[in-house]
């Protein structure tokens, strides 16, 4: 019996095998997630119902998480992005948890990351209108988490460059 499955099972771990056109199918689909399954299908050199099957099968594979718009931030007033660095008092499982929720329920976080090497337990990325409204969410958001002891804020005066497509060179 001839295994199809882009799975290769090792120990506990599944690695997947992805060969050039899944590759080729997540690189399109990064640049534009409307693309049609005949366009695609086209564009990889195959017939619409292997590529369906194909798209499908990275989708349940979790390699495809999910569809997103794009937004233009300057046309919808956001035009102002701050990355922040938050230390909290204690790193207890609790603390982190309270704070990861608190954070998870604010729409001008964009990204929240627990991290290391730095004065900082956590770097966030926040977009607002102007100061004003990047004030009131410090003062009145922010700070107010239990267990926030330090905020040091960062201004991005230029994007110079800003992309969602992850790289996938790395798996040829």
């Amino acid at each position: 019996m001839r295994n199809n499955s882009p799975f290769i099972y090792k120990r506990r771990y599944i690695v997947l095998k992805l060969d050039r056109i899944d590759r080729k199918i997540l690189t399109l689909m990064q640049q534009d997630a409307r693309i049609s399954n005949l366009e695609l299908a086209e564009q990889i050199g195959l017939s619409p119902s292997p590529c369906s099957r194909r798209v499908k099968a990275l989708e349940d594979a979790g390699l495809i998480l999910g569809h997103v718009t794009l937004l233009n931030p300057e046309r919808l007033n956001l035009k102002l992005t701050a990355h922040i660095h938050v230390t909290v008092d204690k790193h207890t499982p609790e603390r982190l948890d309270n704070f990861n929720q608190a954070v998870s329920q604010m729409p001008e976080v964009l990204q929240c990351a627990l991290i290391t090497g730095n004065d900082a337990d956590y770097m966030l990325t926040v977009m607002v209108p102007d100061m004003e409204h990047y004030q009131r969410f410090l003062l009145e958001k922010l700070t107010r988490i239990d267990g926030v002891n330090g905020v040091r804020s960062s201004f991005v005066l230029r994007q110079i460059k800003q992309q969602t497509a992850l790289p996938l060179d790395h798996l040829k």
